[in-house]
């Protein structure tokens, strides 16, 4: 590890580490109005949403690190106290970026960018049409967090309506698939929360698991499975029992096959073939037996499996050699 203190640093390097370290970060498209009425549009990535009753949400339109000057959505919010914060999506990230641009204060980046004013029902800045989540807020309050360049301004914004496309929505739950939302990393840098990038992870047991402390040593010192993996097992209330395990044993289908026929099967992500072909192999001396059943087991627990996974591993003690 590399240990640095902040004031060994220029605002621009700890600028530079901060984005890259806390990343991905979601960002906001803010749509503003000045007190003449000129329309300002701006994204910004240190943004996220802090509570729910009332649903508060907040982004910091920070200070320029180069010449400590306030940027413009900071200056129209603190006049009209009324924003529109957007989604981004890979659809239109290209747009975004260029409503980032530094325009004059007289310029509307709705012009620039090409995205497309739509009016709003409560507050006065325009909505974006591209974007599939919208929200208007009003700002509650603004915290002034320093006063050289880079420092923050933490715009707190209370959202009075939320406006969302139908089509991502299934059974009440945004689809990530469908909003492809993007985020903001470092430099130059962002990724999109849509494909293999998005994945699952089931939330702890409201009923407390049994706890990365309980499971049994030889799986805890594997160099099998990972520490994600172990973390799985140990979010279950109970290990299968002794005759769950003969059970399991019981209905694995014999499948004549060597070690090809298994890294073919663990190719194709099957882990019960996977299961099934470790045992044959066990039967006819292979000493790595308990590694295969344990790579089973990991296969299996990569598709969330972790019953069958529980199985495997537990099974997989018999072959220790």
């Amino acid at each position: 590890m590399i240990d640095i203190e902040p004031k060994d640093l220029t605002t621009q390097q700890v600028f530079g580490y901060l984005l890259g370290g806390i990343a991905p970060r979601p960002i906001a498209l803010v749509s503003t109005v000045a007190a003449d009425g000129t329309v300002n549009l701006s994204p910004f990535s240190f943004f996220n949403t802090f509570g729910a009753n009332p649903p508060i949400v907040a982004f910091s339109p920070s200070r320029r690190v180069r010449d400590n000057t306030t940027k413009d959505t900071y200056g129209n919010l603190l006049a009209t106290r009324e924003c529109v914060i957007q989604a981004v999506t890979y659809a239109m990230v290209q747009q975004v970026s260029l409503a980032s641009t530094e325009y004059g204060s007289e310029i509307d980046e709705f012009v620039k960018s090409g995205l497309t004013k739509v009016p709003s029902d409560i507050v006065k800045p325009p909505r974006v049409q591209e974007s599939p989540f919208q929200m208007e807020c009003r700002l509650q309050q603004m915290i002034t967090l320093g006063d050289g360049g880079g420092a923050g301004n933490l715009a707190i914004c209370e959202v009075v309506k939320f406006h969302i496309a139908e089509d991502i929505i299934e059974n009440g739950v945004i689809q990530p698939e469908r909003i492809d939302l993007v985020a903001r990393m470092g430099a130059d840098f962002y990724t999109r929360a849509s494909g293999e990038a998005v994945f699952e992870v089931r939330k702890p047991l409201v009923t407390k698991g049994i706890g990365y402390d309980q499971l049994p040593e030889f799986i805890r010192r594997s160099d099998v499975l990972t520490a994600n993996n172990l973390a799985q097992l140990a979010n279950t209330e109970h290990t299968p029992s002794a005759d769950d395990i003969r059970e399991f044993r019981d209905s694995l289908e014999p499948v004549a096959g060597d070690r090809q026929a298994y890294e073919r099967a663990a190719r194709l992500d099957e882990y019960d073939t996977m299961m099934s072909l470790a045992l044959t192999l066990a039967e006819d001396g292979a000493a790595d037996a308990s590694a295969l059943m344990l790579r089973a087991a990991a296969t299996a627990l990569d598709d969330d499996n972790v019953e069958f996974a529980w199985k495997a591993a537990l099974l997989s003690r018999d072959y220790v050699r």
